[in-house]
This record gives C-alpha cells, sequence and structure tokens, in this order.
C-alpha cells in the first residue's frame, strides 16, 4: 500500500491531471515496484551461471548478459576478470548494476602434492582479487567417492583446505564445499568419500571458521538432505547456493545432467527458499542447470531461467531483489 501512497503523492506533486492514462499510471507504478525492488536490503537474489548459456559466452559479455536479461547478479569468471584488474571488474559491475556472485576456488586440490602447491603459491591474489571487487565467496565441489579410503583421503583434503581458508581470511573471503549427492557419483569410483549435507559441514566446521557448504538444491535432494539440514548449518556455513530442480527417477537412473528448471521438477523448493529466508541467508542463488536450455540463444536461456527461478520465489512468497 506505502507504494500506492507513493504515486499519488507523485501524481499530485507533479498536478497530474485526473484524466491520466491507466497505461501511464501503470508504468509509474511499476516504476515505484523496480525501485522497491533494486533497493531492498538483506534480500537473497538471483545470478546468471554460465552453464545456464552452456558456457557459450566469454567474460565480460556474459555479465552484460546477465544486467540485459533482469538478472541482477553475476557468477565471475575469475581467470577472465581477474586478468582484466579489480578496477575494470568493479566499474563493469557499476556499470551494469550487477552484484558479483561467487568465484571459483582456484587451486587444484584433487591430485598430488606439488599440484596443490602450484596452484595454492596464487591463491593470495586471488582472494585479494576476491576482495577488492567485493565478492568474498568462492566455492568448489568434492566428489563424493575415490580411489583411496576414505580415512586415507580425509586428513589429506583437511591439510589442504585448513592452509587455503588461512589465507582467504587473510582477505576476508569465505570457501563453499559441495557435497554430491546421485547415486551415480558415489558409486564412480571404489570407496566412497563426503556426500551427506551434514558430513560435509562436519568437513567444512574442520577446515576453519570461514568455510562453509555450497548448498545446490540439486545435490540437497539427492543425498538425502532435508530443510532442518539447511536450519542446522545457519548462514555463517551457508557460502553460496545453486538454484534448479529434477525430474522423480529413481536413484540408479539419475544423472547430474538431468537437472531441469527450478519449479520443472520434484524438489521441494519453496521449503528450501522458505529455509534460507529463516536462517537470513541473503547472498545470491546462481541458477545452475546443464543441457536443458542448450537449443535456445543464449539471451533466450538466461529469460527463460530467469522466469522460471522467480516463479518459485513468488509461490514461496520469498521476497528477491530481482525485478518481480
Amino acid at each position: 500500500m506505502r507504494y500506492l501512497s507513493a504515486l499519488a503523492c507523485t501524481m499530485i506533486r507533479a498536478r497530474m491531471p485526473i484524466s491520466m492514462t491507466r497505461r501511464f499510471a501503470c508504468k509509474l507504478l511499476g516504476t515505484f515496484a523496480g525501485f522497491r525492488a533494486e533497493q531492498s536490503p538483506g534480500q537473497m537474489y538471483l545470478a546468471l551461471n554460465s552453464t545456464v548459456v552452456n558456457n557459450r559466452v566469454p567474460w565480460p559479455d556474459f555479465a552484460r548478459l546477465a544486467a540485459k536479461t533482469g538478472f541482477p547478479g553475476t557468477d565471475v569468471m575469475l581467470g577472465p576478470a581477474q586478468k582484466r584488474g579489480a578496477s575494470a571488474t568493479n566499474d563493469l559491475l557499476a556499470h551494469l548494476k550487477l552484484k558479483p556472485a561467487v568465484l571459483e576456488f582456484p587451486v587444484e586440490f584433487r591430485k598430488d602434492d606439488a599440484t596443490f602447491a602450484a596452484g595454492f603459491k596464487e591463491l593470495p591474489n586471488s582472494a585479494k582479487f576476491a576482495a577488492a571487487i567485493h565478492c568474498p565467496r568462492m566455492i568448489t565441489y568434492i566428489f563424493p567417492s575415490a580411489d583411496v579410503p576414505k580415512a586415507e583421503l580425509y586428513p589429506v583434503y583437511r591439510r589442504r583446505f585448513s592452509e587455503s581458508a588461512r589465507v582467504l581470511a587473510d582477505s576476508g573471503v569465505r570457501l563453499g564445499l559441495e557435497f554430491l549427492g546421485p547415486l551415480h557419483f558415489r558409486k564412480a569410483k571404489p570407496y566412497e568419500f563426503i556426500w551427506r549435507m551434514d558430513e560435509m559441514l562436519q568437513f567444512a566446521r574442520d577446515c576453519g571458521a570461514n568455510v562453509g557448504l555450497l548448498l545446490d538444491s540439486w545435490h540437497w535432494y539427492h543425498a538425502g538432505a532435508t530443510t532442518d539440514d539447511i536450519l542446522a548449518a545457519g548462514r555463517d556455513r551457508i557460502v553460496h547456493v545453486h538454484f534448479n530442480d529434477s525430474p522423480r527417477l529413481p536413484p540408479e537412473q539419475i544423472r547430474d545432467d538431468h537437472r531441469l528448471l527450478p519449479g520443472e521438477g520434484v524438489i521441494d523448493l519453496v521449503g528450501f527458499l522458505r529455509a534460507l529466508q529463516r536462517i537470513g541467508y541473503t547472498d545470491a542463488l546462481s541458477v545452475e542447470v546443464f543441457n536443458r536450455l542448450n537449443d535456445l540463444s543464449p539471451q533466450e536461456a538466461a529469460e527463460k531461467a530467469l522466469d522460471a527461478s522467480l516463479s518459485v520465489f513468488r509461490k514461496a512468497a520469498v521476497p528477491t531483489g530481482a525485478r518481480l
């Protein structure tokens, strides 16, 4: 109601005639609504992820596409953005009125110590860049099966992520670790590793105060997690969120590229969003699907992903920073 009142006051101050057309009134009201959406603080928001456009759009055109299609946020491609520099990246995002959502963790931690050490040397610069562009969040995934027993791999990963977390903490950057739920991933290698949300949360806690979860609604569903797990994690341990849906198929038939747009499948995304709202999550949800929109142009794909996601937000009655 207060926006209707604001509209009326604006009309009076401008001395608009009573015969003002309905179309103009609706347009003006829409302007107020858009201003409210863009200026509202403390709301989670949607970001464009490169999987939506099948990785067909390079940086910085990717950011321009996000803005053009109505996304309030964009995932930031670390390599090309860092090459352009923090100042240029900030100017780009400010010009496009985009929020930087997240960056990929740049260190290869899955191989031998020498490979990890080589990537680790560059982490301080990447962390400083993340802080400089006001995007203090990095993410990566941990595969849920391994070639060596869990008891052997766990301390190796814990050491590597703990060392990384200390470097990131110097720049105020958080690290989100993604658990992968589908059965075919869990059975891909001889030994099962971390795949449940509660176990990954404990692992994150073991690695540092600035380490938490990359929470993907797809993996959340296929790992059998619930809204209680989101509440248990809390705001401080949810670093970033991926948003998508799933068909109803037996676990033995599910593959990772079966993802659907939000609202097209069987995941309780209403409950998912409301749980995030309850813990006070106010960062981005990146819409991540694979192959679902490959037949569309990048712009059509981005628009379709945004529209589907906003529809779920409306159904859940959860506010978002996007233009509704």
